[in-house]
């Protein structure tokens, strides 16, 4: 496709613009430069910040030239939330989580190509505003009548906590971000998450009143989970982009595990694969389902681009050692110490018989249940048959020295773990 706006709106990326005509147009004849901000509320982005990077990396792809934002000032205010006041972070704090999301964007934009992005931070052009030339230059052009009506806002209006000035004023610190990027690099499109689009729009409005130029806004509709919530930290369900507070082994198994109802939607929004390629896994999802070739496809993409090839086989390795006759012994410990975090199972000490330990992982009721089992075949320990009751745990069947591995059947799992 050589309209970008075409491939936007086919992969379910376009919620709202100010106008889809005028912005299809620019976006033609471009180069454009676009900006999306990220707000470091936290010590990493999630999915839906992995939206934008995605949203962004197709613009640069395109030609157009790309600003990341990263909120060293509006992350010190915080977006109002619908339901309550955010606890601030002290400037040291989130000057350390701008440092972290710097380092964390990286890898899905080229910023050092021949059209390279570039890293900005709205704290170097705040810092030095005085309160008085805030209120006059900038506070002038808002009307509370607008700001009021902005969907978190009212929410927060209409609660028993009410609003603090502080969370009131983000929306017009971001519309000077917008402000401060047009005349500095001549931005004229905004993008961010639909849920967004009132501060987005603050922005637009501000340029129109100061300097009388029309500028683009364009948002992504809300990708949500099955039980319909979006995917956030203020939902409580982030699937966060680092490595340390997501492993790459649950951040593969999370696609693995997406509903047939939504994986070609993630194949569309957040992979390059062309319209042939997902018409494919389209129609494989609807003739056979159960071999879940989307989710393996959708977990194997999204895992490279976030976490890397090397993290994404190490995850691959696991759920073939886990779930099916894959060698265990040759995971690493970090993966393994993942796959197992949350096996149900138990304590069993060394030296004791592979009947005890079913026993006490919950697998059977009564040791005569367990040598039942293990006589009917159908028992195996680190994914090796277990042929006698009398076996015992070595110290070598604990994995890295940590847990043993014991499967009933094909599907039910548990870990022997060492005191």
């Amino acid at each position: 496709m050589t309209d970008i706006f075409e491939e936007l709106q086919w992969r379910g990326m376009v919620a709202q613009t100010t106008d889809e005509t005028a912005l299809r147009e620019a976006l033609a004849s471009g180069p454009l430069t676009v900006y999306c901000g990220f707000d470091p509320t936290a010590p990493s982005l999630h999915f839906g910040n992995l939206v934008q990077l995605v949203l962004l990396r197709r613009l640069q792809r395109a030609g157009h030239h790309v600003l990341c934002l990263v909120g060293g000032s509006t992350g010190l205010i915080g977006d109002p939330r619908p339901s309550a006041e955010r606890a601030l972070k002290t400037p040291e704090q989130t000057a350390e989580w701008v440092s972290r999301i710097e380092e964390q964007v990286q890898p899905f934009l080229d910023f050092d190509g021949s059209n390279p992005a570039r890293m900005v931070n709205n704290l170097d052009w705040t810092r030095g505003i005085t309160a008085l030339d805030f209120l006059r230059d900038i506070g002038k052009h808002f009307r509370v009548n607008t700001m009021i009506k902005k969907d978190a806002v009212a929410a927060r209006l209409n609660s028993e906590h009410g609003i603090s000035y502080t969370e009131f004023s983000y929306q017009v610190l971001q519309g000077l971000d917008y402000l401060h990027l047009f005349r500095e690099f001549g931005c004229t499109l905004q993008t961010g998450a639909v849920d967004q689009w009132g501060n987005i729009l603050a922005g637009a409005d501000l340029i129109r009143s100061t300097e009388g130029a029309a500028v683009h806004v364009l948002t992504t509709p809300l990708l949500t989970d099955s039980s319909g919530r979006k995917y956030g930290k203020s939902e409580g369900n982030a699937v966060w982009l680092d490595a340390k507070m997501f492993s790459p082994w649950a951040f593969y198994q999370f696609w693995i595990n997406v509903d047939d109802a939504e994986v070609v939607t993630l194949l569309k929004v957040l992979t390059d694969l062309d319209r042939e390629q997902i018409a494919v896994l389209e129609q494989q999802v609807r003739d056979e389902p159960f071999r879940r070739t989307a989710q393996r496809t959708l977990a194997e993409l999204v895992t490279t681009l976030v976490h890397g090839a090397d993290a994404t086989r190490s995850a691959q390795a696991a759920a073939e050692a886990l779930f099916a006759k894959g060698d265990v012994s040759a995971l690493d410990e970090r993966t393994l110490q993942d796959a197992t975090a949350e096996l149900p199972g138990g304590v069993v000490d060394t030296g004791s018989t592979i009947v005890d330990a079913l026993v006490q992982t919950g697998v059977a009721d009564s040791r005569n249940a367990a040598r039942r089992l293990i006589d009917e075949g159908g028992i195996s320990l680190n994914n090796v048959k277990v042929t006698t009751a009398e076996a015992t745990l070595t110290e070598a069947d604990y994995l890295h020295g940590r847990v043993a591995l014991i499967k009933r059947g094909r599907k039910h799992l548990v870990a022997a773990r060492r005191s």
